[in-house]
Formats: structure tokens, sequence, C-alpha cells
């Protein structure tokens, strides 16, 4: 099929392979902007657009889709389908409606749960027993549209966003090749009212552990904000960001140092795997211990 690709981050870029590797045509690639990155701001292109031109295909990176020059050039790419995937811009009705088929997108959660921006790290951090992919075609609202194909996969007891990421991306791939290919004899589901969530995006301020939390929770939250933007405690004066944990037995003060990294919550312990000091490379934690002295509580 002809397809116009939209996606920008590193979860877009397996997507986008298994398109060219599948042998469709991509008419052109739409991603976010070059950012200022780096300690000189130079800027750097998404990793979309760095798939892209190795894979010497055309690039747009427009800032926005919503004046009229934008969605001509749009239209006259005559795509029989788009195919989105985090690309980050909100797609106008004209647009929507510009590919023959419209445009599919792959969303990382099992709809209608944790529509919006954050779905895989809302899944670990409310302790969901699954989470999964779905190819929905898109319409004016939030992750809103009937679906086409949906996956469920389990979360894992251990797993981090960084993980599951790479696996629901994965999935991704393979679910949209199968999508285009049964295009003409797939039924749009509507989405059921019921149950329907919300996954805001991360907010920094959510990032400071409360070790007067339930053990469950700390170690969802450790798990879920890792690696970016990092679970983080204090350590003798220092932001220590907590990147992988588990429950563990034993009880204490909140915040308690227990032996090694397992650490006292408000009910249980976490026994953290691995943590970063600033300006330093993640460590596993018998690692991270030798280079340390750990006060008797963490704040």
């Amino acid at each position: 099929m002809r397809v116009v690709f939209m996606g920008t981050p590193e979860f877009s870029v397996p997507v986008l392979e298994a398109l060219v590797a599948a042998g469709h045509d991509i008419a052109c690639v739409y991603c976010q902007p070059p950012r200022p990155a780096g300690r000189g701001k130079k800027e750097r292109p998404s990793p979309v657009q760095a798939k892209a031109r190795e894979l010497g295909l055309p690039v747009r990176h427009p800032r926005t889709l919503r004046n009229d020059d934008a969605q001509a050039e749009f239209a006259a790419l005559n795509a029989e389908v788009a195919v989105v995937v985090a690309y980050g811009l909100i797609l106008p009705q004209p647009v929507l409606d510009a590919p023959e088929h419209g445009c599919l997108n792959i969303h990382a959660s099992l709809l209608p749960r944790w529509r919006g921006a954050a779905p895989i790290h809302r899944a670990i951090m409310a302790g969901d027993a699954e989470t999964g992919i779905c190819v929905m075609q898109m319409e004016a609202g939030l992750d809103t549209g009937p679906v086409l194909l949906r996956e469920a996969t389990p979360i894992g007891a251990g797993e981090t966003t960084a993980q599951l990421h790479d696996r629901l991306s994965a999935m991704g791939a393979r679910l949209i090749v199968e999508a285009l290919r049964r295009l003409p004899e797939l039924v749009p589901q509507p989405q059921p009212e019921a149950g329907v969530t919300y996954a805001s995006k991360i907010d920094k301020a959510e990032a400071r552990v409360d070790w007067a939390r339930p053990a469950v929770e700390v170690d969802r939250q450790i798990r879920g904000l890792s690696p970016f933007p990092g679970a983080w405690c204090e350590i003798g004066g220092e932001r220590v960001k907590l990147l992988r944990s588990r429950v563990a037995p034993g009880d204490g003060t909140p915040g308690q140092v227990l032996g090694g990294l397992t650490i006292a919550c408000g009910t249980g312990a976490v026994e953290v795997l691995q943590a970063q000091r600033p300006g330093r490379r993640a460590m596993d934690a018998d690692e991270f211990l030798r280079g340390i002295d750990l006060p008797d509580r963490l704040n």
C-alpha cells in the first residue's frame, strides 16, 4: 500500500522498519522537528527522522498541520492509508480524511483503558496485570476511535517501563503489518463506554519516593518511572535515581535501611536492584553499595 508514516520517538522506529520490510511504499515520513540537545544545544533529529534518512525516505517535520498549506501538501501525497504511532501532533479532520483508508494509530494499551500520553508508565504504576497494543481507526477524539486489531500481553512482576516499551513496540510493528494485510476484512469495533481511563503525561513531581507508602506502590513507582524521569530519593545529599526493584520481606520505620538496598516502607519493604548517582552510569545494587555510605534511614 502507499503509506504515509507519522511518528517521532524510538518507540515508532520498529514500526517504520516493519512497514518497509513488508514492501509498503512509504510516500513520506512525518515526525517532530529536530530539538536542541546536549551541552551545545545543537539540533538533534528525532529517532524516526534519523531512521528515515538511513532508509532513504522523504521526511517532513511541520510544526503544525492546522494550516491549509500543510493539509494540501499532505493530501497531495495520495496515500491509501496513514500509520500513526507516537507522532506528537494533533491531526485535524482534513488530514484524518485525506488517505483513502484514513489514519490508523498504534496505541500501547488495551483501549479504552489508558487513553492518552503515558499508557505504558501508567499501566505499571497502577499494578495492571496485563496491557497490549490496539490498532485503531483515528477520529477527532483522544484515542476514542474504533479498534481494528488488539493483542494483550501480561506485565512481568519485575518489568520496567523500558522493558515493556520495547516489547510493545515490537508487538505494534507486527500488528500493523497484519492490519494492513487484512484491512478489507477487518471490522472496526467501537470502544466500550465503560472502563475509560486516561494516562496523563508523567509529571516530574511524581518521581520522588515516599517511603511511607506501601511497598507494592513504591515498587510500581520505581519500575513505572524507569528509565525516565526516574524515581528518586536523597542519599547523602545526592538525588539518586532508583531504576529497578522488587518487593522484599522486612518491616521497619519507613525509609529505614534494613540491609543492602532493602528499604522499609509504610507496609513491607522494597529491595532496590539498580540505582544511579548524578553524573554516573546506572549500577546494580552490589556495585552501587561499594561506592557509597548509606545512612540508617533514607529521605
